[in-house]
């Protein structure tokens, strides 16, 4: 592929792949540790019926109508989560199940009984998202970096995923003692007056926030695989959370990078015809990066979160 091709139909969708694959597993590290992984899965479900309402309101797509309708979708989601466990008294992987199944599905009504026909919503577009159709059309080659009016024309999920990576990032750092002490000890962080309860809902919308940017552009595989996978990996990589965040941070850039690639010429190197889905092949990268951790990293065989406090 030349260069001019390359900035063109390549270079976007890799950089907002890896964008949206840090931003989910930034929080992602914070939730395996509590063992909340799967609120990233829920969330990454229940963003759907938001989405569907924004839209219907909007009548387009990826309009802040829709995005709105997104996180209101996901903060809903975590307190009917909460709910559910309160008043039912069951643990909270079945409250999340319970949540974020009822949603997705009346999402996936509002989808079949809805009027998309004229724009790419649909199922398979919640799924797997439009990673590949992201292309710069502007773009002549790399001197499109330096052109203000070539610059106009980047796709706006480019600027929106930025941003919200960027979010995720200063998140990390501005709270990292809190998170940190109150994700290794909570009854100690409580002594030392955090609120413990309003950190972990932080945490939660922050991963709400970060699911909802990422999910128009890359679908809710990528959004579940990069909040589990690249944390999970990183976990067996070392014993220290810091070294375990840049761990993940590296993992989710390789598998977006690695991921996009090998579904646009892996089937043509085994002499295929068709690019397969650049989501689907991102998350099987993911998850064989965590495979290769489980069977090879260094502290595969320690249980618990990391040591350092």
């Amino acid at each position: 592929m030349m260069a001019g091709e390359f900035v063109m139909l390549s270079l976007v969708p890799i950089l907002i792949g890896v964008l949206a694959a840090v931003a989910c597993a930034l929080p992602g590290n914070f939730l395996v540790l509590r063992r909340q992984a799967l609120i990233g899965d829920a969330i990454s479900h229940v963003v759907l019926p938001g989405i569907v309402v924004g839209f219907l309101l909007s009548g387009t797509v990826s309009s802040w109508a829709m995005m709105a309708g997104a996180a209101g979708a996901a903060v809903v989601a975590v307190l009917l989560i909460e709910l559910i466990r309160r008043l039912g008294r069951i643990e909270p992987g079945a409250a999340m199940g319970v949540a974020f199944t009822a949603l997705f599905a009346f999402g996936v009504l509002l989808l079949e009984q809805s009027d998309t026909s004229s724009v790419h919503l649909d199922v398979q577009h919640a799924l797997y998202g439009n990673l590949e159709s992201l292309i710069w059309v502007e773009a002549k080659g790399w001197n499109s970096l330096f052109d203000p009016v070539a610059l106009a024309g980047l796709p706006p999920e480019l600027g929106r995923i930025a941003i919200v990576a960027l979010v995720m990032l200063l998140f990390t750092l501005v709270f990292w003692r809190p998170l940190k002490i109150s994700t290794f000890d909570e009854d100690f962080a409580r002594v030392l007056g955090m609120r413990t309860n309003l950190i972990g809902f932080g945490l939660v919308i922050m991963a709400a926030i970060a699911a909802v940017a990422a999910f128009d552009a890359v679908g809710s595989i990528i959004v579940i695989a990069m909040f589990i996978c690249p944390p999970a990996a990183a976990r067996l990589m070392t014993n220290r959370l810091e070294t375990q965040v840049l761990w993940s941070v590296a993992f989710a850039v390789f598998s977006a990078v690695m991921g996009y690639v090998l579904a646009g010429y892996g089937p043509l190197w085994l002499g295929g015809d068709d690019a397969v889905s650049a989501a689907g092949m991102i998350a099987t990268v993911s998850g064989l990066v965590l495979g290769l951790a489980a069977l090879y990293g260094p502290h595969r065989k320690c249980r618990g979160a990391p040591t350092d406090r």
